[in-house]
């Protein structure tokens, strides 16, 4: 009896972890739906610092992308608390290290005033920046690798490769399956 229900709860663990990140393949801005995890200026720059990783140049950024919103999703429902808190305290830390440094805002520096602020971040001795960096790195590679514009125009993903012909006659020794 006990093997049974186990078996039982197994599976449906199994099947609810399947079917989770199922919305992240292949995401679009409106099959997100509303994140709102941090305010509107931290939203803000959560989307400056995507664009920083991956800039607009003749295809589009990651801002543009609205690959920050994924980012935001991503922490919301397959992260953790200590995540979310990291998140929050990296931008924090990110801003305040904005302002020692360059004077001014996060989202007022240029491309190469980003990338110093990202590196000297990620190179403190504070684990909490360094975790920040890395996590919002890696989730904004994933967020555009999988977006629809990459997949479809970069990609050229097709949802059934291959084609079917019903109309191709099958030789008659394979239908028999004679030689």
């Amino acid at each position: 009896m006990q093997r049974r229900s186990a078996l039982k709860n197994l599976a449906m663990t199994l099947g609810s972890l399947a079917s989770l990140p199922a919305w992240a393949s292949g995401w679009t801005p409106d099959s997100l739906g509303t994140v709102s995890t941090l305010s509107i200026s931290e939203e803000a720059l959560l989307g400056d610092i995507v664009e920083t990783f991956i800039p607009t140049t003749t295809t589009p950024g990651a801002k543009s992308l609205n690959v920050h919103l994924f980012v935001m999703r991503m922490v919301k429902d397959c992260y953790g608390e200590p995540a979310q808190a990291t998140l929050q305290k990296g931008i924090a830390l990110l801003e305040e290290t904005s302002q020692q440094t360059y004077s001014k805002p996060f989202s007022e520096g240029d491309a190469a005033q980003r990338m110093d602020l990202l590196a000297k971040l990620s190179a403190l001795t504070d684990p909490a920046g360094q975790a920040f960096v890395s996590m919002v790195k890696k989730l904004t590679i994933q967020g555009y690798m999988n977006s629809e514009y990459y997949l479809v125009n970069v990609e050229k993903f097709n949802m059934a490769p291959g084609f079917y012909h019903g109309c191709v006659p099958v030789p008659k020794l394979a239908v028999n399956g004679t030689n």
